[in-house]
């Protein structure tokens, strides 16, 4: 490449995951290959979108055609490097967005993101691939349900969970009948829908995928222990979990979950980088969900698992950048 590529790290968001998308930007922007890009950092806060640089005041983003005027002239971008975990960077809004701006961006299109942001959803598609699954019931806000009901469905303990959300917000381990209206009550502060599972004790395993026009990598899989109860925002994000790259499992395990991720990746259209999350219990392997966006922190599981192949991680984002950029036709 003659000159340097223009790249914006889209970050923040309008979700309780904004603080996260933050920090996985500024982390992605010290990865990014100075040789070959320019990495501005893009805050989105509902309507405000401004550039961020250091020690400067944040400049207003030109919505109209993504372009960013600075010292009077305009800056116009070759690709979005899409770091916003929950609305609107992982449900199909800014897909939608850049499509339209035909501006080459780094995650799956906007049907991919809207599907896989969908809990629901997304496990409807992926039983296709012969993944076991958690038995649910989705309950609508507003919608009257038995919690007696509930329990003979999906015995004691259950998970509630916002149907569209992520890093854990709202996500509560139901042991007791009486505890169910509330945890259900918690999770309707993030999402309108809620989705309530069985609980499935097992091991706790997620492995991440990348497919472009050149490369298919399918990563290590992570076991994660968390210190927690379950693998919540602490477990996640304040280190209270042990996350083992390449965890210590049989090799048939592990190739039978780099199988599924591969295959969830396809039916679900995915692009970009993923991670798929599973709890395994004797023999079966159970989908719990797909993260579009995955965390990109210096917590975070997908970077542990790049490192554990050897590679590292600026190249990793040249090869997603570049592959974003192939597949725009630019």
């Amino acid at each position: 490449m003659s000159s340097k590529l223009n790249i914006a790290i889209m970050a923040g968001g309008d979700s309780s995951e904004a603080n996260i998308s933050l920090q996985s930007a500024t982390q992605i922007a010290g990865w990014l290959d100075p040789e070959r890009f320019n990495a501005f950092k893009i805050i989105v806060k509902g309507n405000s979108w401004s550039l961020e640089q250091p020690g400067e005041n944040p400049l207003p983003i030109d919505k109209n055609d993504f372009t960013v005027t600075i010292n009077g002239k305009r800056i116009a971008f070759d690709c979005a490097l899409i770091a916003i975990h929950g609305t609107p960077g992982e449900n199909g809004l800014l897909q939608a967005y850049f499509q339209m701006l035909k501006i080459p961006y780094t995650t799956g299109g906007v049907m991919n993101s809207a599907v896989t942001f969908n809990k629901y959803f997304s496990k409807e598609l992926v039983v296709a691939t012969g993944v076991s699954l958690a038995k649910d019931v989705i309950i609508k806000r507003g919608e009257n349900y038995v919690p007696e009901e509930i329990v003979e469905k999906l015995g004691l303990p259950v998970f509630v969970k916002p149907n569209e959300s992520g890093s854990s917000y709202g996500v509560t381990k139901v042991k007791t009948i009486d505890d169910l209206a509330p945890a259900i009550d918690k999770a309707f502060t993030e999402d309108e829908f809620v989705i309530v599972e069985e609980f499935i004790s097992g091991r706790e395993l997620t492995c991440g995928v990348f497919k472009g026009a050149k490369n298919e990598i399918v990563l290590p899989v992570t076991e994660i222990i968390p210190e927690t109860e379950f693998f919540d925002y602490d477990a996640k994000y304040l280190n209270k979990s042990q996350e083992i790259t390449p965890a210590q499992i049989p090799d048939q395990l592990k190739e039978r979950i780099q199988n599924f991720s591969s295959k969830i990746y396809d039916r679900l259209q995915c692009k970009g980088i993923v991670r798929v999350d599973y709890i395994v219990r004797d023999e079966n392997i159970y989908f719990l969900e797909i993260n579009t966006v995955p965390g990109m922190s210096a917590a975070s599981i997908v970077p542990q698992q790049v490192r554990a192949t050897g590679m590292n991680m600026r190249d990793f984002f040249t090869m997603v950048v570049e592959d974003a950029i192939e597949r725009s036709g630019r």
